[in-house]
């Protein structure tokens, strides 16, 4: 933030003005930003640097709603005018209209060859995600980029619609809380576990404003995807952003994605302070977690699964930008392969690519979707936020009764994946898979002995 900010060094609390090194928004904010934007700077105006706004559209896009069928247009006439070149469009024609086609059904693919799926998970894919940079977002979980050793947080439609014009955004220095996690995840224990864990011992407020730091000699089992699932859930103790260090593993990542997608590929990591100094510590034995579940009405309402065999459900749901991706759905498949779930059980890949890992990758002489099919999943190949945030009642997965729902996704208010009276317990892949497979919650260690 120093460096953003021109300056030697700040400290906590600090009122400092930030350049932006990306701006990021979608369909739902979008429209919304760039009304702001029109207003404060004109009807006429240009944004600060057509190359650092990724635009892409996710979340409200598989639904015959024509309103949200139409943001996904206001997105592509904004790019067109603006020449933009990192839109992730929904369909190839750039001077074409976005209409989903329910008479296919949910689980045919309806995108083009640009379209990229959910933000988060889309933004490090294609090379947007570097160490010591600033990312903003219109997205509470655009705090998932930190798993990149980046200070990446969400931000309003009228912030971004500030940065938009000017490449700048005054923030407030957040204090810092410290994660050390230390030790190996068992199997069965996945890094969704580790976040629950962490949030269970806060609250989902204990980090209100607040820079939630992880490190320690855990890190170094924990691969990117790990990583990314638990900066993702910062949001949900209320934290303005999450920062690992970087390492081998980051470098690895960053350097392929920003050479395959050609995006800038300079970028200067930032090390931990020798002074630093926390709010809070927390030590984490990853060898000694267990399975998670964070149960209604909120992500800070931890118990173990193996407490809760009694919690009978309705349905089992694993997507998201925190649990869709291709390691996420290995898991899933881990615990499912060659059995049958009891309930509706939901699939949705985060990213086109996902949605190829799936249909490719081979374990056996069954690729992984084939097992999740096998099982009684019902995957759909159209990639994005579906029923994680709820959206129209035609959204696939979305809960349009009360029922009760084990997710892999990151957030469990009321109402969160539908009908306000539904009740959803958040947890891991592999604990989603093995409560699909009996009906009521399970340990999945039961499954993988």
């Amino acid at each position: 933030m120093a460096r953003a900010a021109g300056k030697k060094k700040v400290e906590a609390g600090d009122n400092i003005w930030v350049q932006t090194d990306i701006l990021m928004t979608h369909d739902v904010c979008g429209p919304g930003t760039i009304g702001v934007f029109k207003r404060e700077f004109g009807d006429k105006a240009k944004v600060w640097d057509p190359n650092k706004v990724v635009i892409i559209p996710d979340h409200y896009i598989f639904t015959a709603d024509s309103k949200s069928n139409r943001n996904v247009d206001i997105l592509r006439e904004f790019v067109r005018e603006q020449n933009l070149p990192y839109f992730y469009d929904v369909i190839d024609d750039a001077n074409g209209t976005w209409k989903f086609d329910p008479s296919k059904g949910m689980l045919q693919k309806q995108y083009g060859s640009h379209y990229a799926g959910v933000c988060h998970t889309a933004l490090p894919q294609k090379g947007h995600t570097r160490p010591g940079e600033i990312l903003f977002g219109t997205d509470s979980h655009t705090c998932m980029a930190g798993a990149f050793n980046e200070f990446a947080t969400g931000i309003g439609n009228t912030d971004a619609g500030f940065v938009m014009g000017t490449g700048k955004l005054l923030l407030k220095v957040p204090e810092t809380m410290h994660f050390r996690l230390e030790g190996r995840l068992q199997p069965g224990v996945m890094a969704k576990d580790i976040i629950l864990h962490c949030i269970g011992e806060i609250g989902f407020d204990g980090a209100t404003y607040r820079a939630l730091q992880f490190d320690g000699s855990g890190i170094q089992y924990l691969t990117m995807d790990d990583r990314m699932t638990i900066a993702n859930m910062a949001i949900e103790a209320g934290g303005k952003n999450a920062i690992f260090e970087f390492d081998d593993q980051t470098k690895a990542a960053v350097d392929q994605r920003c050479k395959l997608n050609g995006t800038k590929e300079t970028y200067q990591p930032v090390e931990r302070d020798k002074k630093e100094k926390f709010v809070y510590e927390l030590t984490v034995d990853l060898s000694a977690l267990e399975p998670i579940v964070a149960c209604h009405p909120d992500p800070g309402q931890r118990k173990l699964a193996k407490d809760m065999t009694g919690t009978k459900l309705d349905r089992a749901y694993v997507g998201s930008c925190t649990g869709g991706k291709t390691s996420d759905f290995v898991e899933f498949a881990r615990v499912l392969r060659g059995r049958k779930v009891v309930i509706d059980t939901f699939g949705v890949p985060a990213t086109p690519e996902i949605v190829h890992d799936l249909q490719t990758a081979r374990w056996g002489d069954r690729t992984i979707w084939q097992i999740l099919t096998d099982a009684g999943v019902q995957m759909t190949e159209n990639a994005g936020c579906a029923a994680c945030l709820g959206g129209p009642v035609d959204t696939f997965g979305r809960m349009n009764a009360p029922m009760k729902c084990i997710s892999a996704t990151n957030r469990n208010f009321p109402g969160r994946m539908g009908h306000k009276e539904s009740q959803v317990f958040l947890a891991s892949p592999a604990t989603v898979a093995a409560s699909a497979l009996t009906g009521h919650i399970t340990d999945p260690r039961e499954f993988l002995s």
